[in-house]
């Protein structure tokens, strides 16, 4: 993946919560210009700018993206303002990285897609873990065959997440849920993997607020293939992933949707490739690259995940959330 950045891009960060911190930090590594920071409290905005040596902090979003001096924003609120706060910056002239889920569901996500086609503006979904090194060799050798035939893929990422119903992750009120926060991951790899799902089956534990505890998936595929995915916010599995074809398999270690090895595994368990990746920080500038070549060209849509899919794949979680019997306070 050639990286060209667009001269002077400078980003703007909207809201200051963990993740914010997390992607501004490796904004930093990457050497990118960011100018601003926007909260809704201006103690919070003044404390991170000072945290990252950002030139101006402001006190609500408005201020944030109407700033002149900042040319695309990072949307990193609670999934049920990602719309509302990425079409705030997207009809003040700004690009858009939103943090997944892209929303809260896939009318939502069409919202932001037709107004940043309509201003002829960048909106993509801040999926990371797509842009990540190893996984540009996992699509690498998907497309030299090296797999065969796929048949099928398994990927889970489950973390033990307090329970403490007022966390964001419990709270309804705020898109709380294992499939949302965490499944997102998984069902985004399957979709990069082998496609869009043709049918789609689940079960789930609600928790006592409502949310989603645990969550598992199987999806059938156009080409055949078979698939499974397991979110779980209360206990902690392996968080690995797995690709198997009918000539090899490969093999995602832990934590997989982060920078890591992987392998890929003859049939008779010859090991034929190993990578290993070697990155400074935790991987998430590589996303903000892409989106400052996506710019650059011109094309405001990623190559990676292009933004028909990124609606799409809300789609599928609709229809699980659907299955599993998950709906959130103001949805139609």
């Amino acid at each position: 993946m050639t990286e060209v950045h667009a001269p002077g891009l400078r980003w703007g960060i909207l809201a200051t919560g963990g993740i914010a911190h997390a992607f501004t930090k490796d904004l930093r590594t990457a050497g990118r210009d960011v100018t601003a920071v926007g909260s809704r409290r201006a103690e919070a905005a003044d404390a991170f700018a000072a945290e990252f040596g950002i030139p101006r902090a402001h006190s609500s979003y408005e201020d944030l993206v109407a700033d002149p001096d900042v040319d695309i924003v990072y949307v990193s609120t609670p999934h049920p303002m990602h719309a509302e706060n990425a079409i705030l910056a997207l009809e003040a002239g700004k690009h858009v990285l939103v943090e997944k889920p892209f929303t809260l569901n896939a009318a939502e996500a069409a919202r932001v897609r037709d107004v940043a086609a309509e201003r002829g503006l960048l909106a993509m979904e801040a999926m990371w873990a797509r842009y990540l090194p190893h996984m540009v060799r996992v699509r690498e050798l998907l497309a030299e065959g090296a797999l065969g035939d796929i048949r099928a893929v398994i990927a889970d990422h489950t973390q033990q997440i307090t329970t403490d119903p007022s966390h964001r992750l419990n709270a309804l009120e705020l898109g709380g849920g294992a499939l949302l926060d965490l499944g997102i991951y998984p069902v985004s790899f399957v979709w990069d993997m082998v496609g869009e799902p043709v049918t789609v089956a689940a079960s789930a534990t609600l928790g006592p607020t409502g949310a989603d505890t645990e969550v598992a998936t199987i999806f059938t595929h156009a080409s055949g293939a078979v698939s499974t995915t397991l979110s779980a916010s209360h206990a902690a599995g392996p968080n690995t992933a797995h690709v198997i074809g009918t000539d090899a398999r490969i093999d995602i270690d832990a934590v997989w949707y982060s920078p890591t090895t992987f392998r890929l595994v003859r049939p008779d368990g010859s090991v034929v490739e190993t990578y290993e990746s070697r990155i400074e920080g935790r991987g998430m500038q590589y996303q903000a690259l892409a989106a400052e070549r996506y710019v650059a060209e011109g094309t405001n849509d990623s190559d990676i995940l292009p933004i028909d899919e990124t609606v799409a794949i809300m789609g599928t979680l609709d229809t699980v959330r659907s299955l599993i019997g998950l709906r959130y306070p103001g949805e139609d």
